[in-house]
Parts: structure tokens; sequence; C-alpha cells
């Protein structure tokens, strides 16, 4: 006959819990209760002050190049002050401002921006536009062309504008050279005024047209294709489908670029000072490619004129600040009418 074994079951604490474990409803300590407290406030710190510590490099580096800058420049510019002393400053108020908008240089550099502006921007963003379309089907190779067109804006300025002043070379440039077959007489690139222009607005054309032709296919590709298939079926050809469904949906998209070369055609320095055969910044014996950066280095690092230099600066900034409120005015309109 078996022989049965009772065991005693160990005794349970009140509330039938394991031996060992603390009751479920059991209360934290003080101690534990300021550890919670001490980690929630940190973990509330964290969440609330981490997203200014990761962007404060920006800003610390932006006050150090940037806003410092201006702000010295704006003093600067009330004070007649050279760049061989920049600590002996006396003031003078707007004399500065009114002595440069009483030079005809001034106003020469302000023209010849505003021409070489135009003649660049134009038929930059013209191309960038047909050059978008035409990546914008399905191609063979595209991203090899996509990178293509995006060399020449990561090509040195300078490098870029020596092979155009090779290219525009009065006696030995390939333009003449093939001008010449057209019975064209070589033309004097970096001496005549409308021709040093247009050669300028070449350098600029060549490297922005293709950084401006990755926007716009950008903008093209978030076209929805619905838009297009209704378009022919309505019976659009592809130049109508252009006109009247690529075009009025790239409208904020062209407003972009064309301030934004605006802004970057009152800012050409680089191109004009490399392309002038004496490397000086008088833009051309006769003054005939200065820009208003170019004016603005001569008058600051050439002629030591610091405080004119930095009027000049801040006439240029306030020029960017009254394109930036015609884009908003414009912006808005468009909106609105959309």
């Amino acid at each position: 006959m078996a022989t049965r074994h009772d065991t005693a079951a160990l005794p349970l604490k009140e509330g039938g819990a394991a031996p060992g474990r603390p009751p479920a409803d059991a209360v934290p300590d003080d101690k534990d209760q300021r550890r919670r407290a001490r980690l929630s406030r940190r973990w509330q710190r964290d969440m609330r002050w981490s997203p200014y510590a990761f962007v404060s490099p920006f800003f610390l580096l932006f006050l150090a190049f940037g806003l410092f800058p201006l702000i010295y420049t704006g003093w600067a510019s009330l004070h007649t002050v050279e760049l061989t002393d920049p600590t002996d400053m006396q003031w003078a108020g707007l004399r500065n401002y009114t002595r440069i908008f009483d030079d005809d240089f001034f106003w020469n550099a302000a023209k010849n921006t505003l021409t070489i502006g135009i003649i660049s921007t134009v038929p930059q963003l013209a191309m960038a536009m047909g050059l978008a379309h035409i990546l914008n089907y399905k191609l063979r190779a595209s991203t090899f062309y996509r990178v293509v067109m995006l060399a020449p804006y990561a090509t040195s300025i300078a490098a870029a504008s020596l092979v155009f002043v090779l290219l525009f070379g009065r006696d030995y440039g390939m333009i003449n050279w093939g001008l010449h077959f057209f019975g064209v007489d070589a033309i004097d690139w970096q001496n005549d005024k409308w021709p040093s222009q247009i050669a300028v607005s070449s350098i600029v054309i060549w490297r922005w047209t293709g950084y401006n032709a990755l926007i716009y296919l950008a903008a093209m590709q978030a076209i929805p294709q619905d838009l297009y298939e209704s378009a022919a079926l309505d019976g659009a050809s592809r130049w109508k489908q252009f006109l009247h469904v690529t075009l009025p949906s790239l409208r904020p998209t062209i407003l972009f670029t064309v301030v934004v070369s605006t802004i970057g055609a009152s800012q050409v320095f680089g191109e004009p000072l490399l392309f002038d055969a004496n490397k000086g910044a008088s833009g051309g014996a006769e003054h005939q490619f200065q820009t208003l950066g170019l004016y603005l280095y001569e008058q600051g690092w050439v002629n030591m004129h610091l405080g004119r230099a930095s009027a000049i600066a801040w006439t240029m900034f306030l020029i960017l600040i009254l394109i930036g409120i015609v884009n908003y005015v414009i912006s808005r309109r468009l909106r609105a009418s959309s």
C-alpha cells in the first residue's frame, strides 16, 4: 500500500502574497518618491531645453559671423574710419550715404548690376525650365544627367572664370574663332561695355542654370499626374499641357527662383573680378562691368575707406530687404488668386 507524504504549505502573509514580495498596494517610501520626482524634473528639463541645445551652434555662429558684422558695419557706416586704423572712428552721421549717392561710380555700378542681373537671370531661368521639362520625361541615365546639371555649380568660381577668360579672348579666344566663320569681326570682350557684360553674365548662366533646373524638376515631379491625364483626354498637346498645367503649378517655385536669382545677381563679385584683365576691382578700364560688389571691395580694400564701404554694404542690404518685401506682396497675391 502506497504511503502518502503530506507536506505542510508555506505560511502566507496577509493579503495572500508570496513570501518576499511586497504587496501590490505598497506605498513607496520618501526616498523613492524624491528619486522619482527628481527624475521627472530632469526629464521635463531635458524635453524642454534639448531642442535649443541642438540648434544653439547655428545661433552662436550666426551671432559671431552674421549679426555682429552686420551691427558693426552699420555703426562704422556712420563714421569716418580707414581700414589701416579701424579703431579710430570719427562721427560722420549720414555723410557716407550722401557721398556715395553723389558718386557717379556708385550709380554706374548699380546700372551694371541691374543689366548684368537681367542678362543673366532671364536666359538662365528660361533654359533651366526647358532642361527640367526635358528631364521630367523618362530618359535613360537620368541620374547621370542630373549629376551633370550640378557639375557647374560644384565647380570653383575661380576655375570657371579663368576658363571663360580664355574662351572670350580677343585674339585667340574660341568664341571669336567661331564667330569668324560667320563673318563677324573679332570682339573685344573685356574692354567693350556690352560684350563684357554679356561675357560676365555667361559665366553666371553657366554656373546656375543646372541648379535651377533641378529645383524646377523637383517641383514638376510633385505635380499630380491626374492633371496631365485629364488634359491629354481633352486633346491637349504636350506644349499646351506645359502652358496650362505645368507653368500654373510652378508659380511659387518660379517666384522663388526669380527672387533668389535676383539676390544673387545683386551680389555678383567673383565673376567680374576674375574676368578683368588687370585683375583689379575697377571692373574694366572704364568701369564697364563693375558691380556693386566690386565697388564695395574697391572702396573698402583698395581705397581703404572702411566707413564708405560699410555704407555701401548697408545700402545693398536695404535693397535686399526691398526685394524681400516685393516677394512677400507678390506671393500673397498669388496665394489669394489661387
